[in-house]
């Protein structure tokens, strides 16, 4: 079995990512005493340039402190190899006498995965690791750094619902999550009532009409006084254009490093503001982009998510032992259970939201939705139903 372990994270950090890096660290010093444990920095661009860092030689105590820290230790890349790029991390992984290489990540990791176990030829162990906060991998029930995210969203949601009963108005959250739509219905989770807010949830996997929304908002104002709104960053127009691309001109749009739109940059909230202010002149309004946040927050780390991000760090060594594929997490009816699936079935794919988590008729939650939430992210807090 390996002499030599890489493991590297890729993609967004989250509040329980490095519990994954150090639970596969801690399996192998139990399952192989005396293996090499190396952490790339920066993702696959360490492997590529030749910079780790020995995990194999930092004491168990100093490990756990960082598995209980948000963020990725060893840093990450957001690089989309291709398969050019996947044959230098080949060589430098050859380099470092790797027999198995462990990469924490999401759609694109798994991807890079698949690439380099295609090219290897069966001569070293390639395992995705899974972890999204966009909690949008096929296989998977739920994924790594979901669950905390989830909990920042929902306690959010929750605090702008009651600072909006004392002084009504518009509030509109917006939520990342790409192209699913599972951590903007997560505002949802801790609904005291009814009543309470979001009273409406926009999700990518619905087409979005800018003014439908102004109708929606306008309806919500009339029956509960106020309106708070959660739209995810990803939401797209009826033609699959992101809204972002809709409401702002082509030459005005931010864009990242590789081209893409930024969907949840300072665009969409302006635009979004812009919107209400039209169509609903002279109510008081208000639009945040929850940005990076919810993520990684030290104040939201859920003991469940920690402790299955952990747990699928140790499973991935088992993985690497038979050969690779991906770690997945799935539930049997009763609990969260960890398995090996192949690379194939989650690699550049993207798993979108159940159409049965929404309502057909409105823009909210179904009981399927809300179940779903329920027995993830359970009622954290207790407070008092307000008299407004």
């Amino acid at each position: 079995m390996p002499g030599t372990f890489v493991i590297a994270q890729g993609g967004g950090p989250t509040a329980v990512i490095n519990q994954t890096m150090v639970g596969a660290a801690l399996e192998i010093r139990k399952r192989h005493p005396g293996a090499k444990v190396l952490g790339s920095i920066h993702g696959v661009r360490g492997i590529r340039d030749g910079n780790y860092v020995d995990l194999s030689a930092i004491a168990e105590d100093r490990l756990r402190l960082i598995a209980a820290t948000p963020s990725a230790a060893l840093g990450s890349t957001r690089d989309k190899p291709d398969e050019a790029y996947c044959e230098i991390i080949l060589n430098g992984l050859k380099k470092a006498g790797a027999d198995a290489f462990i990469y924490i990540g999401g759609n694109d990791t798994s991807g890079t995965q698949q690439i380099l176990t295609d090219a290897a030829g069966g001569k070293m162990a390639f395992v995705h690791a899974p972890k999204t906060i966009d909690n949008d991998l096929e296989e998977n029930d739920h994924t790594p750094g979901f669950i905390s995210a989830a909990e920042f969203v929902a306690g959010a949601f929750l605090s702008v619902d009651l600072d909006f009963r004392a002084l009504p108005g518009i509030y509109v959250g917006i939520v990342m999550g790409r192209h699913a739509g599972f951590l903007t219905a997560a505002a949802a989770a801790w609904q005291l009532d009814p009543d309470s807010g979001p009273h409406l949830v926009y999700v990518p996997e619905r087409p979005f009409s800018a003014a439908s929304f102004i109708d929606d908002v306008r309806a919500t104002l009339d029956r509960h006084k106020r309106c708070i709104v959660a739209v995810s960053e990803g939401v797209s127009t009826a033609d699959g254009k992101a809204l972002v691309e809709s409401l702002v001109p082509p030459d005005k749009l931010e864009r990242d490093a590789h081209g893409n739109v930024k969907l949840s940059g300072s665009d969409l909230p302006a635009a979004l503001e812009r919107a209400l202010a039209e169509g609903l002149p002279g109510k008081r309004a208000r639009v945040d982009a929850l940005g990076y946040m919810p993520r990684g927050y030290v104040g939201a780390i859920s003991a469940v998510d920690a402790q299955e991000a952990f747990d699928a760090g140790a499973f991935a060594v088992k993985v690497a032992e038979e050969g690779g594929g991906s770690v997945a997490l799935q539930y049997d009816g009763k609990k969260t259970v960890l398995r090996k699936v192949p690379l194939k079935n989650v690699a550049g794919k993207t798993r979108h939201m159940p159409d049965d988590f929404m309502k057909p008729d409105v823009n909210q939650l179904s009981d399927a939705g809300r179940a779903y939430l329920k027995r993830l992210v359970p009622e954290k807090y207790k407070v008092g139903k307000p008299f407004v």
